[in-house]
C-alpha cells in the first residue's frame, strides 16, 4: 500500500481473536469513572488502556496512578502522557484513600508516572498513600508498583519498604537488548538491581515484576529475562502481550499465542516463581490481590 507522497504505509498486524475483550453492560465501569472523577483521581486502568479493567474492577481491584497523569520519560510503548508534570498534590492520599473506601476495595495498587523531577522520585507520595490507606481502609492489602527511582534509588526504596506495602513491584518491562528503544531514559541492570534489594530487605515472596511480549524479542531473551529475575530474588512475575495503544507508539512485531504464554509461565514456576500470571491480557496488576 502506497501513500500519495509515495511512501510505503506500514500496515499494523491484524489483532488475533483471542485478545478481544468483551464489555459489560451492567454499568460498573461508569459507577468506578465517576468516583474516581469526584475525587480528581486517576486510575492505570484507564489512563493505559488495560483490557482487563472490568475483570479487576468487579473483583475488587484497582489501580491507582498517582503523581498526576504526565511522566516525565517517553517509553515508547505506553499511553500514558508525557511532559511537564503537575506539583504534588498534598491531598492525594487521603483522596485516593476515601476513594478506595468508598468501591469497598480488597486489594489497592498504587502506581504512579516517572518524576524525574523529584528528590526521591515520589517515593513519599507512595509511603502517605499506603499510610492513608492503613488508617481508612485498614483490611484492604496493598502494592506499590513503582518507578526506579532515579537518581537515587536507594532513597526512594528505603522510603516506600518503610511504609509497609504488602507487595512491592517494579516492571522490567521487557528484554535487555530492547531498552535503548523502547525505555529510553530507564536502564536494565538498574532495574534488577532495584528489585534484587527489595528482594533482600522483605523478602522474594513480596516481590513482583512483569514483561510486555511484542515489542520484538526472541524467545531466548526472554527467558534469559526469567532468569535474570529469578536470580535477583524476584518470586513473583506476569507476563503478557503487548498492544500499542496508538499509531504513534511502537507498533506490535508479533502477537505471542496463548501456547506460548502457557509454556513460558510454565518455564517461569519450573526455575522457581512462586505465582505466575501469563497470558495474553495479563498486566502488571493483573489478579493483583495476595
Amino acid at each position: 500500500m502506497t501513500s500519495m507522497t509515495g511512501r510505503h504505509k506500514k500496515v499494523p498486524l491484524p489483532r488475533p481473536p483471542w485478545l478481544r475483550v468483551s464489555v459489560p453492560g451492567d454499568g460498573s465501569l461508569q459507577r468506578v469513572g465517576k468516583l474516581m472523577d469526584r475525587g480528581g483521581l486517576h486510575t492505570v486502568c484507564q489512563e493505559a488502556h488495560c483490557p482487563n479493567i472490568f475483570e479487576c474492577w468487579k473483583m475488587g481491584t484497582a489501580t491507582f496512578l498517582i503523581l498526576g497523569e504526565v511522566c516525565t520519560r517517553k517509553c515508547g510503548f505506553c499511553a500514558v502522557s508525557k511532559g511537564i508534570p503537575s506539583p504534588v498534590d498534598p491531598d492525594e492520599p487521603e483522596e485516593l484513600a476515601k476513594a478506595a473506601d468508598r468501591l469497598s476495595l480488597k486489594h489497592v495498587v498504587i502506581t504512579s508516572v516517572d518524576r524525574d523531577d523529584l528528590v526521591d522520585g515520589g517515593a513519599g507520595q507512595f509511603a502517605l498513600t499506603i499510610e492513608a490507606l492503613r488508617r481508612i481502609l485498614p483490611d484492604a492489602t496493598t502494592e506499590v508498583l513503582v518507578p526506579d527511582f532515579r537518581p537515587d534509588p536507594v532513597l526512594g526504596l528505603d522510603i516506600v519498604l518503610a511504609a509497609k506495602p504488602t507487595i512491592f513491584s517494579h516492571n522490567v518491562e521487557t528484554v535487555r537488548r530492547l531498552y535503548p528503544a523502547a525505555r529510553p531514559g530507564s536502564n536494565y541492570d538498574h532495574s534488577i538491581s532495584l528489585l534484587r534489594s527489595a528482594a533482600s530487605k522483605i523478602g522474594g515472596s513480596r516481590v513482583k515484576s512483569s514483561l510486555i511480549l511484542g515489542l520484538g524479542e526472541a524467545r531466548e531473551e526472554v527467558l534469559e529475562t526469567i532468569r535474570d529475575l529469578h536470580d535477583a530474588g524476584v518470586r513473583r512475575m506476569n507476563l503478557g502481550q503487548y498492544l500499542a495503544p496508538s499509531d504513534h507508539h511502537i507498533p506490535v512485531k508479533r502477537y505471542w499465542s496463548p501456547e506460548e504464554f502457557t509454556d513460558l509461565g510454565q518455564f517461569a514456576r519450573e526455575v522457581g516463581f512462586e505465582k505466575v500470571e501469563s497470558a495474553p491480557l495479563v498486566r502488571s496488576s493483573y489478579h493483583a490481590s495476595v
